[in-house]
This record gives structure tokens, C-alpha cells and sequence, in this order.
């Protein structure tokens, strides 16, 4: 099987020409990452949480460092991953002072009985684990600090369901040379959220799913739309009964759009190693890496294919 590893930076409004260029090799860096590990022989689950890892610790992302601030102007961030193997899966929300909730989550999946940790507990595993407590301040941004004020002065503090400041989630899903699907999505919530609020990103089958016979899928958007339509699973159902991956996107996207109306996206891998992009919302930064070459966009209708330099 050839390797494959998609990701995206998020599904939002559109993005500023002077972001532009650090959100695409931001993806770019991912995607290059969990396609080395690919190609060195390591597993899905590796390719995906070391490709959300790399975008968690970039500023650009509403994830890790650069999440969104809540109406506190405080850091919460959910995160899941999931091995299509045995579709084991690992998910934590609500944390704080941690700079990879993804690491978190994985370590949830593979030294819990359990699947998902919030909270306080989250923290209290995270200590017992090692994983370093690192100061908040660390996690927040001048840009999410700036956001967060337009989003209270321009609404009055009234949340609004995706405003032009809610940039999404980052998400990884890969192939390896095994035939094993994994998936991982992470994120720092939307903008002005109530504490304790939690989106669809830690959420398996709404936030992301992996399942080897079927396929592999992390989504963005709108987290409230895309738990009231369990958009991941959605769309592997669309691929269950027989459709293409376009088409399967397609139709599970337009189904949130016109019942609930909202605005997202996605990335998918089916167990054949086909894949897709897509979203709804005005933009979704995303990079792809197979046969050697990188797959990059932000805008609709956009795409670029270079060689990959790998070492």
C-alpha cells in the first residue's frame, strides 16, 4: 500500500494575505512530517499525531499554541485521534496547560481502559504521565488576544454560531504501508466560547473517525453543526454504501449546510488510498503527501503539486 497523509489547517473565513503564505507551510511542514514517518515505516497513528503536533505548535492554528480564547480570554482545547485497526480511540477536552492535547489524547487511547478524559482529570493524567505543565500564557497569542476583543466589541459579547475570527480545528488522517487508517484532529475551540464548552474535535464520529474497512476522516467548521449531524461518520457512511470519496464529502457536507446551516469541511482517505479535501466554508488550508509529491491549497478551485524533498 502507498503511503498517504492529508491535513488541514481549518475551515474559516477568508484568510489575510499577509497569513496566507506561514498557514501553507504550516500544512505543508505537517503533511511533509507525517508522510517522513510513512515513509520510514512508522504507522498511521504516528504520521498523524506527529503531523497535528507540528500544527499545534504553530501560532498560525487555532490549536496548541494560538487557540482561540473563551469569554474568560482563558486557553480550552479538545483534541481525539483514533487507530483504524482495532478503532481504539483516545480523546481529551477542556485542557489547559499542555502544549500537544494530541499527545494527551493518544496517550488516553494507549494507557487508559478508557477513551475520553476532561478536565481536571485530563490534567491530573497528564501529570501522572510525565507530559511537562507549561503556563498558559505560553498557549495564547497577541493575534487570539486581539480576536477575542473584536468578537466581544463587534457582538456585544453575544456569541455568534462561526464568525470570520473562528478559524476550526487542524486534523491529520493517513494510510500506511500496512493498510492502517488513523485519523487526529485538534483545537482550541471557537472564539468567546463559554467556559466549558466542547466542540465536535474530541467527538469521535462527529470530529474525526478511522475504521481500516472503511476509511479514514477529520473535520472543521462549525463544531455544534458538525455533533448535530456526526458529520465524520456521516461521511464514511456515504463511502459504505458505495460512493466515491467527492461525492461522499459532498453530500454529508451538504446535508449540514442545508439542515442546519453549517459551514465546514473535511479530509478523507478511503481504504483504497483515495482521498479529498473539501469544505464549505470560505477557506480550509490543507496539504497532501503521496507518491513523492506534495498536494497544497487554501482557497476553492486552488491547488499546487511540487516534489517532495525528503532526506
Amino acid at each position: 500500500m502507498n503511503p498517504i497523509v492529508v491535513v488541514h489547517g481549518g475551515g474559516a473565513s477568508s484568510i489575510s494575505k499577509d497569513r496566507q503564505e506561514r498557514v501553507r507551510q504550516g500544512v505543508a511542514k505537517a503533511a511533509t512530517l507525517g508522510y517522513r514517518i510513512l515513509q520510514e515505516g512508522g504507522s498511521a497513528v504516528d504520521a498523524v499525531e506527529g503531523a497535528v503536533t507540528i500544527l499545534e505548535n504553530d501560532p498560525e492554528f487555532n490549536a496548541g499554541c494560538g487557540s482561540v480564547l473563551n469569554t474568560n480570554g482563558d486557553v480550552e482545547m479538545d483534541a481525539s485521534i483514533m487507530n483504524g485497526k482495532d478503532l481504539s480511540t483516545g480523546a481529551v477536552s477542556a485542557v489547559r496547560c499542555v502544549a500537544n492535547p494530541i499527545k494527551l489524547a493518544r496517550l488516553v487511547m494507549e494507557k487508559t481502559p478508557h477513551c475520553f478524559l476532561t478536565s481536571e482529570g485530563a490534567a491530573k493524567f497528564a501529570a501522572e504521565m510525565g507530559i511537562p505543565k507549561i503556563a498558559v500564557e505560553q498557549l495564547i497569542t497577541e493575534r487570539s488576544k486581539r480576536n477575542l476583543e473584536k468578537e466581544k466589541h463587534g457582538r456585544g459579547g453575544a456569541q455568534k454560531p462561526f464568525s470570520a475570527q473562528n478559524e476550526g480545528t487542524v486534523g491529520a488522517v493517513a494510510l500506511d504501508c500496512q493498510g492502517n487508517l488513523a485519523y487526529a484532529t485538534s483545537t482550541g475551540g471557537i472564539v468567546n466560547k463559554m467556559v466549558g464548552r466542547v466542540g465536535d474535535s474530541p467527538c469521535v464520529g462527529s470530529g474525526g473517525y478511522a475504521d481500516n474497512n472503511i476509511g479514514a476522516i477529520s473535520t472543521t467548521g462549525h463544531g455544534e453543526s458538525i455533533l448535530k449531524v456526526n458529520l465524520a461518520r456521516l461521511t464514511l457512511f456515504h463511502i459504505e454504501q458505495g460512493k466515491s470519496v467527492e461525492e461522499a464529502a459532498d453530500l454529508s457536507l451538504g446535508y449540514m449546510k442545508s439542515k442546519v446551516r453549517g459551514l465546514g469541511g473535511l479530509i478523507l482517505i478511503s481504504k483504497t488510498g483515495d482521498w479529498v479535501a473539501k469544505w464549505t466554508s470560505t477557506s480550509m488550508p490543507w496539504a497532501a503527501a503521496k507518491d513523492g509529491k506534495l498536494h497544497a491549497g487554501i482557497d476553492l478551485g486552488e491547488a499546487t503539486i511540487t516534489d517532495l524533498s525528503l532526506p
